[in-house]
């Protein structure tokens, strides 16, 4: 590992994972230094290592002035992982990164965070129209992955408390190339699910990478907060309760040529959607928005 200082290096966790290796991908590509880790080798991984190891992160910080922290144990691994590893890596990982990051006084800190971690607050109740989540509803985490998110939030926010670390949660929906770990109770494809998730609570890859490169350089000015990362929704509060009862109807009116398209693709709506991520704090305070929406997916069919 080169440990030569560099008061511009970035250093990139997960690299070996899907945003990762887009991180390091996209950074290089611009002609920033960057430092990959992560456990498994790859091209876009520099330093073999986990960040549950107090010395390899130790090593990693090595003349970093940024951090984009993106290793994660995920919603899937519930059920293929202990809650002690999802401590392990997505707490105990979390903490040895902010003490050194501290300790480097490094200039950025951005955190991979998941809008999973509002949990139940997702879930409408009887009678209640979609929930319509922003940044200013109240997690309610219901499961070991949700727990450690929002406690490794709390870490970020007490360090930038303690050390005035810039600090940014980014809050991102989902952006993975793998089928829903519901598929089995999804009666569309999963092409055609995740172009329907487009709007409401799905982001692409490049777009998620972006706003974390877009968080690095507002984070000095913020000082510290957290932001949801999806797509721009169509819709607005007013629609959550057609959404929740006629899913299709409410996407034809903003979209009057999806149903053409999809039938010739031998695709549909969903019946109902429960959720709506926002966005527009993003977009009006990082001055970020994705590029890919429902919209251009529609464009592209």
């Amino acid at each position: 590992m080169d440990t030569t200082t560099n008061r511009r290096l970035i250093l990139v966790t997960g690299s070996t994972g899907h945003l990762g290796e887009a991180l390091v991908r996209s950074l290089r590509a611009a002609g920033r230094a960057v430092r990959g880790v992560d456990r498994l080798p790859s091209p876009f991984t520099d330093v073999v290592g986990s960040i549950v190891d107090r010395g390899v992160v130790e090593r990693c910080m090595a003349g970093v002035s940024a951090v984009l922290h993106t290793a994660t144990l995920h919603k899937p691994h519930v059920v293929t992982h202990s809650r002690q590893d999802f401590i392990d890596t997505n707490l105990s990982g979390t903490l040895n990164l902010l003490e050194a990051a501290a300790d480097a006084s490094v200039r950025a800190f951005i955190f991979t965070s998941t809008t999973s971690a509002f949990g139940d607050a997702l879930s409408p109740p009887a009678d209640a129209p979609a929930a319509w989540i922003d940044e200013d509803v109240v997690p309610v985490a219901k499961n070991i992955y949700g727990v450690t998110k929002l406690a490794a939030e709390d870490l970020c926010r007490l360090f930038h408390q303690l050390h005035r670390l810039p600090m940014i949660v980014l809050r991102t929906s989902r952006f993975f190339p793998e089928e829903d770990d519901m598929a089995h109770a999804i009666k569309q494809s999963g092409e055609n699910t995740k172009a329907n998730e487009f709007l409401f609570r799905r982001l692409s890859v490049e777009d998620a990478a972006e706003a974390h490169v877009v968080a690095l350089g507002k984070a000095p000015e913020l000082g510290f907060d957290t932001f949801i990362i999806s797509s721009m929704t169509p819709f607005c509060p007013a629609d959550c309760r057609e959404l929740l009862a006629d899913a299709p109807g409410a996407v034809a009116r903003y979209f009057p040529d999806y149903r053409a398209k999809y039938e010739k693709l031998g695709w549909t709506m969903f019946d109902s959607i429960d959720r709506v991520y926002d966005a527009s704090k993003a977009r009006r305070v990082l001055g970020f928005a994705c590029k890919t929406g429902f919209r251009e997916l529609l464009d592209g069919l």
